[in-house]
């Protein structure tokens, strides 16, 4: 993803309200340094898995709703990928392309088991009926069939799901300049890897490919540790808890210098431990009230692919996954 890479580091070099601190990167490598855990893909139970094309279909369209949770307290991924994996276990044809192309609000909650609306609630239902419409189109209605498309690239697979699915499409136009952040594709391809362990459907030679899928979260992370370091403004309107617009200046820098944040980070971890590592996934805690609060980009960002529990105040124990060798 040398396109999200270029872009995102181009927005860093000339962020107005985020600045990138190389200290805190260093400070942060040395403390986490030869302690990086593994985690297996679904550690929790929360999402379906059957090693087949079902399980493709599903991670599809979790990852076509992954985004816009924070408005309702209560709501969480762990409610959408739980949810549409009973709706699937109890119907194996609620996900096929027909259906999808007809699902109504009130319908999609039924889905969930979700007792009043969803945060854009008509944004998901208008992707369910994209999703069904270009799958039926293009594909025979399978999502199966747009990894079979892609030659076992995950680079390939972003490309192919950003050019058939506009909803997918996450890039802006910051200061005149095209940036790419591609956060629901490169979720979708790293589900694949991580569900079926780099095989089968998840089998990609250029997993390495993949960046770090910059959230709301996330950029409240690195500043915690120090990594991030906001202007006055910005740290004005956090603190205010106002919502930053999507494809503003401020959303844009805080999502793209996260990625080029954690894309130096893991040259370090590189440099210094001499060891290649397959894919840095995400950088992840569990969500705690405040530190969700605390950065919220965007109706559209994206929550992160798959949460780790650590100490909310402590970034002693603030996790860095690196899922490989």
């Amino acid at each position: 993803m040398e396109e999200v890479r270029s872009s995102s580091a181009w927005v860093a070099s000339r962020s107005s309200h985020v600045v990138v601190d190389s200290s805190g990167i260093e400070k942060v490598v040395d403390t986490i340094e030869g302690s990086i855990p593994k985690v297996e893909w679904n550690f929790e139970g929360i999402h379906y898995f059957d090693n087949g094309p079902l399980t493709v279909q599903y991670l599809f369209v979790l990852d076509a709703l992954n985004f816009c949770f924070w408005p309702d307290k209560d709501l969480s991924y762990d409610h959408l990928a739980s949810g549409l994996k009973e709706a699937l276990e109890n119907d194996k044809c609620v996900f096929d392309a027909d259906r999808l192309q007809k699902y109504t609000g009130p319908q999609l909650r039924e889905l969930l088991k979700w007792p009043r609306p969803l945060p854009l609630e008509d944004e998901r239902v208008r992707l369910l009926h994209e999703v069904g419409e270009e799958l039926k189109r293009n594909f025979d209605g399978k999502a199966a069939n747009i990894v079979k498309s892609c030659g076992k690239s995950a680079v390939s697979l972003v490309a192919t799901i950003t050019r058939h699915f506009p909803g997918f499409r996450d890039h802006s136009v910051y200061k005149g300049h095209q940036v790419f952040l591609y956060k629901r594709a490169q979720i979708f391809a790293a589900d694949l890897w991580g569900a079926f362990k780099g095989q089968g459907y998840g089998e990609f030679s250029d997993i390495s490919s993949i960046t770090i899928f910059a959230d709301y979260i996330v950029p409240a992370v690195l500043r915690q540790l120090g990594v991030l370091k906001y202007s006055s403004t910005l740290a004005s309107l956090i603190e205010a808890n106002n919502e930053i617009g999507s494809g503003t200046e401020e959303e844009v820098e805080l999502r793209a210098c996260s990625i080029y944040a954690v894309e130096k980070m893991r040259e370090l971890i590189k440099t210094k431990s001499g060891k290649q590592h397959s894919q840095l996934l995400y950088l992840g805690l569990w969500s705690s009230k405040d530190l969700s609060a605390e950065c919220r980009i965007g109706s559209l960002a994206l929550v992160f692919w798959h949460p780790v529990p650590v100490t909310a105040t402590s970034s002693d124990t603030l996790n860095i996954l690196l899922n490989g060798n």
